[in-house]
């Protein structure tokens, strides 16, 4: 790919309302499509918001009515503010666009930044972003059977800097955890229109490291018009995830949130992140050669 060129818009007290960086990424994107600039990274914080991508229902929304900005991105509801560094790369790609191969190539870049902050993070099938594996199903019904006390006092030996750095590829094994909540019966597993919102503290979004289950660290959601991307991620350093917490997070009821101070155990700032998110997409996307997503030949008529 040709030389990224990044673009600070603005971070903490000179945050960018939503709708004005929407504009934005449309002039940029215009002139990316015209071949007037290179490829382009946009980086920056919001004000709290909330945004809906094209696939979000409305059982998703918050039940408060708080107001949330419908945009013409892919994916579902999320939230963006304060602590969270958003980045919109501004890349023209060749035609058709194999969309996943661009998402995947995001992840990787994030995948990379945790990486050298000492956390071990992957991805999940099916699910776009970023994630930290929780304990396995199965691990997480024995210890809470086991009862709540002596749970708990398992896992408070346990400390967040061990815990964060935990191996995603373990199979049935115990991994330490941050520990606080456990579930004697996980209503989610039975009940497909169960409501976290309405079910109180231990099910929030937010607490579901201390609940040990898969949450997730950076959210994706893109959308390509003739040929360019728009719209990006959303990297969770230091936020208040209760804001997640009046939502469903990307339409996913039966996992969490989290951020990197939440799995380091320390303050990792927007501005400690910025030169490791332009280091990683740099060398990822700088370097990737990519290709037109395959078409199938259509099948001959009889």
């Amino acid at each position: 790919m040709t030389e990224l060129r990044f673009v600070h818009l603005g971070f903490g007290a000179d945050a960018v309302e939503y709708q004005q960086a929407w504009q934005e990424q449309r002039t940029v994107h215009a002139a990316r499509f015209a071949d007037e600039i290179p490829d382009t990274c946009l980086l920056l914080e919001h004000p709290a918001v909330y945004t809906a991508g094209r696939r979000t229902e409305d059982s998703e929304r918050p039940l408060d009515g708080t107001p949330v900005i419908d945009v013409d991105r892919g994916g579902k509801i999320t939230w963006h503010g304060p602590g969270q560094l958003v980045g919109y790369p501004i890349l023209k790609l060749p035609r058709p666009v194999d969309v996943i191969a661009h998402v995947r190539r995001l992840e990787e870049a994030l995948i990379r930044v945790c990486a050298e902050l000492g956390l071990e993070t992957t991805r999940v099938e099916g699910r776009s972003g970023v994630w930290v594996l929780g304990d396995p199903v199965k691990r997480r019904s024995r210890d809470a059977a086991q009862g709540e006390g002596s749970d708990r006092g398992t896992r408070e030996g346990h400390s967040a800097g061990a815990e964060s750095r935990r191996s995603a590829t373990d199979e049935g094994e115990a991994r330490p955890a941050i520990g606080g909540l456990s579930l004697d019966f996980d209503p989610r597993l039975t009940d497909e229109e169960f409501d976290p919102r309405l079910n109180g503290p231990e099910y929030a979004p937010s607490n579901a490291g201390q609940r040990r289950e898969d949450r997730k660290l950076a959210a994706i959601g893109i959308r390509i018009a003739k040929g360019v991307t728009m719209h990006g991620f959303s990297f969770n350093c230091d936020p208040d995830n209760t804001w997640f917490d009046r939502i469903v997070p990307c339409g996913i009821r039966d996992a969490g949130v989290t951020s990197l101070s939440n799995e380091l155990g320390r303050r990792v700032t927007v501005a400690e992140v910025i030169p490791l998110v332009e280091k990683h997409l740099r060398e990822i996307l700088e370097s990737a050669e990519p290709r037109p997503r395959a078409v199938e030949p259509a099948a001959a008529g009889s």
